[in-house]
């Protein structure tokens, strides 16, 4: 489906049109330890993007990551669920978005690491990295969008 796609609704006898952008964000589940800062950092990151974010703080994250699919490869600091999508790292809220509306048949996506400049790693450095897709079969993640300088 396109990032345009359009929802449809008949109310009172007109019919409306809505870009799926314009309707509110999902909420989204993000686990963490609960001693990271970037996690909050980037929390808010999602917060001011529109998000509904519930922060769940918990303490060992590795049975989280495991149970959704996150590899060693594909690892960050942490992890968040969306509408059935699996969200690790520091992903911007935009890519979220795109992938909630071309809803491609994907386990999720990941900025593997902390690369700086990502959102909530903002330090005053800025690295270049991509975010990444990855499905539950052997293939290899594929970019879903790269952020270079």
């Amino acid at each position: 489906m396109s990032r345009n796609r359009l929802i449809k609704c008949l109310s009172g006898g007109l019919l409306a049109a809505y870009s799926l952008s314009a309707l509110a964000a999902p909420t989204i589940d993000v686990h963490s330890d609960p001693n990271c800062g970037c996690c909050g950092d980037w929390v808010a990151h999602l917060e001011e993007a529109g998000f509904d974010v519930n922060h769940h703080r918990d303490g060992d994250l590795r049975e989280i990551k495991m149970a959704n699919g996150v590899t060693p490869e594909l690892a960050s600091c942490h992890t968040a669920i969306v509408d059935g999508y699996v969200i690790e790292g520091h992903v911007p809220a935009s890519d979220i978005k795109r992938l909630l509306e071309e809803r491609p048949d994907v386990v999720g996506l990941t900025v593997p690491g902390m690369p700086h400049g990502s959102p909530g790693m903002e330090t005053g450095r800025v690295d270049d990295y991509a975010v990444l897709s990855w499905t539950r079969n052997d293939s290899p993640p594929a970019i879903f969008s790269e952020y270079t300088q």
